[in-house]
């Protein structure tokens, strides 16, 4: 038994030395590389590069559009999200556990593939119009333009579409966690309904409401795919990835995306400072969802039902766009397809960037994947087994892929390991010759969250005695991980494995800015690479898309299925 502790604690400060370490190299290193260069030229320091942001008259305009498309889209999960999280919360609902596993499923449904689909159904002689004018409602003569805004309004509707989920799981949370009897007692006072929902309710739901708003802001602010998809140049993330060449970066784009990280960075802390400070939340008791409920009518329940199918159905629009994008045979001034074929997915067989590209996806996510997987295990089994102040942190720097936009992280790679000397690591790390680790690198890090909760979860129901019983057998550190441990964490590893996997298939800012050279291309630049083609481009994305999403879902029901309710644990703020 002293030897297995013995041989835990050494093992317990060379594993937090090393992942020290890999944080320090591929996640703080290239976003701290980014604030001098930001900030100095040869003379030194100065201010010449952030005020010439501001004074741009294109970043500028692009700056305020990212920032507002961020609180558009904040404002429309918070309208789609509250009602649902309300009624779900406070009330039984019929099979209600069915209809948020439903709710969840435009969360994995990647934006930057949807754009497609949605720009199909508002174009002027898209699907919508075309259903609209044939029921005498709109002059097909003179349709309206719904992507006049130079697409702001159908970047804003897919991710308000694709990001509720996120606002809807906090905001769920956030009122089942409130104790009842402050409610009670306030209108025991004779406060009316909407004096004790302004100032009792809202105010307790305030911190899990403003936690999940500043992921979906920090998320909209950040997208690069969709916009690209839509065309529209218009916001910071898009103009950062024009300013990139092979070799060198201009410096307004260290400067904008300091912009980014700031926003992002100072707003996260300042959620967490805000979430922290509000001594009346520890009054407040762990209620599940089901417990101290109110019963429904039945037309009550069928309302709820009606309401959560139909934004299921709102949401699914996009995708199911690109489904029939993909399928069409014959599509012209028509709302569905005349006539159907699978010749964009044939023609995809003989296409030669699309093999590669599906190998080099398949290839870069399961190696991310794996090292998720041991980089996960270790860091739950030092934060759960072995607490401290040094596992905390590293514990922080794990979940700091939430706050850190992927674009900024994607940069610093591009910017930071192109400047090694001449030798062996130059050409694993320099994008412009082998994105390949940083790739790998790079879906690892960012999809590290989903893992490390999971898993995480998994230890916590393991019970230590199980351990140090099978330790004072005889049993070696390996033996007991192996067929004690591992065993028992499975499902939940497979849960969080799965999600990373997938998710690093349908990884947009990485691929879109590490992959320079056709031959390294992932699924989403072989992507965004066909829908740039003036023929049959669109169809051949959309085609290409549809099979990612049936990737997603897939990884999506292998999951629910190893995680259970759980599943929604990785996805709070």
């Amino acid at each position: 038994m002293r030897m297995w502790r013995f041989a835990n604690k050494c093992s317990h400060h060379w594993i937090a030395g090393l992942m020290l370490g890999f944080f320090l190299v591929f996640l703080v290193y290239p976003v701290v590389y980014i604030i001098p260069m930001a900030s100095r030229d040869r003379h030194g320091w100065t201010w010449e590069y952030i005020t010439a942001v501001w004074c741009h008259p294109l970043l500028a305009r692009a700056l305020v559009h990212s920032l507002a498309l961020g609180l558009v889209t904040v404002l429309g999960t918070t309208l789609l999200s509250w009602p649902m999280a309300w009624f779900v919360a406070r009330y039984r609902v019929w099979a209600s556990s069915w209809l948020l596993g439903l709710l969840l499923i435009p969360l994995v449904l990647p934006p930057f593939v949807g754009a497609l689909g949605l720009e199909q159904f508002l174009h002027p002689y898209g699907t919508l119009n075309l259903l609209l004018g044939s029921l005498g409602w709109i002059d097909l003569d003179r349709p309206p333009d719904w992507l006049a805004w130079s697409g702001f309004f159908g970047v804003a509707t897919m991710q308000v579409l694709h990001l509720y989920p996120i606002l809807l799981l906090n905001l769920l949370a956030a009122l089942a966690n409130i104790d009842r009897s402050l409610e009670e007692a306030a209108r025991s006072l004779g406060a009316g309904r909407w004096r004790v929902f302004r100032t009792v309710t809202l105010p307790l739901a305030m911190p899990g409401f403003y936690a999940g708003a500043v992921l979906v802001f920090i998320m909209a602010f950040t997208d690069l795919g969709t916009p690209l998809m839509f065309n529209y140049s218009s916001v910071i993330p898009v103009q950062i990835f024009n300013l990139i060449s092979e070799r060198e970066v201009n410096p307004l784009g260290y400067a904008l995306v300091l912009v980014v990280l700031a926003v992002s960075a100072g707003l996260f802390f300042l959620s967490r400072r805000y979430i922290l400070s509000r001594e009346y939340q520890w009054i407040t008791r762990g209620v599940r969802v089901g417990e101290s409920q109110d019963a429904l009518p039945w037309w009550g329940n069928m309302l709820i039902w009606c309401y959560g199918l139909g934004l299921i159905v709102l949401s699914l629009v996009p995708h199911a766009m690109v489904a029939l994008l993909a399928l069409q045979g014959r599509w012209q001034f028509t709302a569905l397809p005349s006539v159907y074929s699978l010749e964009a997915f044939r023609t995809l067989g003989h296409e030669g960037i699309v093999i590669t590209a599906a190998r080099n996806s398949v290839f870069y996510s399961l190696c991310s994947t794996g090292l998720d997987m041991i980089l996960g295990v270790a860091l739950a089994w030092l934060v759960v087994r072995r607490p401290s102040r040094l596992s905390g942190l590293l514990d922080g720097l794990a979940m700091l892929p939430l706050a850190l936009p992927g674009i900024v992280l994607a940069f610093g790679y591009l910017t930071c390991y192109t400047r090694l000397p001449v030798g062996p690591l130059r050409v694993w790390f320099d994008p412009g010759q082998n994105p390949t680790l940083l790739l790998i690198i790079g879906y690892a890090v960012r999809r590290l969250p989903f893992v490390v909760r999971s898993a995480m979860a998994g230890l916590q129901q393991v019970p230590a005695a199980l351990e140090e019983a099978a330790a004072s057998l005889g049993a070696s550190t390996w033996r007991i991980w192996r067929t004690v441990t591992l065993p028992l964490l499975r499902p939940h590893l497979l849960a969080g494995g799965v999600l990373a996997f997938a998710f690093a298939m349908l990884e947009v800012s990485d691929s879109l800015m590490l992959a320079q050279q056709e031959k390294y291309y992932p699924l989403t630049r072989a992507i965004y690479g066909l829908s740039l083609r003036p023929d049959d481009g669109p169809q051949l994305a959309s085609a290409l898309g549809v099979i990612g999403m049936g990737l997603l879902f897939t990884a999506l029901l292998i999951a629910s299925r190893a995680l259970g309710r759980s599943l929604g644990e990785l996805f709070r703020a």
